[in-house]
């Protein structure tokens, strides 16, 4: 039997979503050439992630799918003004990945060592959040947005994000990433 079609974030209890932006030149080049650069990594990232999860976590994984089965969705580049911080800094380039197929539970552990590995690759970008302003320029921004129905208030990560529905720059490209996923030109 085939299983339904699923069109809404609702019905995807499992669905992660990640948030990437930049305004700065990293060691990869302008935000444009950083965020051609990271969507490989990025992608390689959420499937290492995914399968260590599971073959740590055996308890936690779904009966329907697994991490093979992953089914990654770009939305289109947009450029939008900056958010926050100082007035003077470069417009952002953003998008979103939105993830569907995972199979691991959401889970507060696992959320947290996601984060580590988005971290390091902002950090592989030249990212240094000890020395940035608060919404100023950065090279690479990766943000965990959702994991399915997961609440978490940690000190280090809150899901879902707290300004998630505020931020056009972010609900236009996660909703595109719904639809269909986009092939970014460089």
């Amino acid at each position: 039997m085939t299983p339904p079609v699923r069109n809404s974030l609702a019905d995807q209890s499992y669905s992660l979503a990640v948030a990437l932006g930049a305004n700065q030149a990293s060691p990869a080049g302008s935000p444009l050439q950083t965020l051609t650069a990271v969507r490989p990594l990025l992608e390689g990232v959420m499937r290492s992630w995914a399968q260590s999860m599971e073959g740590s976590n055996p308890g936690t994984r779904t009966p329907h799918c697994n991490s093979s089965a992953l089914t990654l969705s770009w939305s289109p580049l947009q450029q939008t003004a900056p958010v926050g911080g100082p007035i003077d800094q470069p417009s952002y380039l953003n998008a979103v990945l939105l993830v569907k197929g995972m199979d691991v539970k959401p889970a507060s552990t696992t959320a947290l060592h996601l984060l580590d590995a988005l971290q390091q690759l902002e950090q592989s970008f030249g990212r240094n959040r000890s020395q940035e302003e608060r919404w100023g320029p950065r090279p690479l921004d990766l943000d965990l947005l959702f994991w399915g129905e997961l609440r978490l208030d940690h000190p280090r990560l809150t899901l879902p994000h707290p300004r998630l529905h505020l931020r056009c720059f972010v609900m236009e490209p996660l909703l595109a990433a719904m639809q269909n996923s986009t092939p970014w030109l460089s």
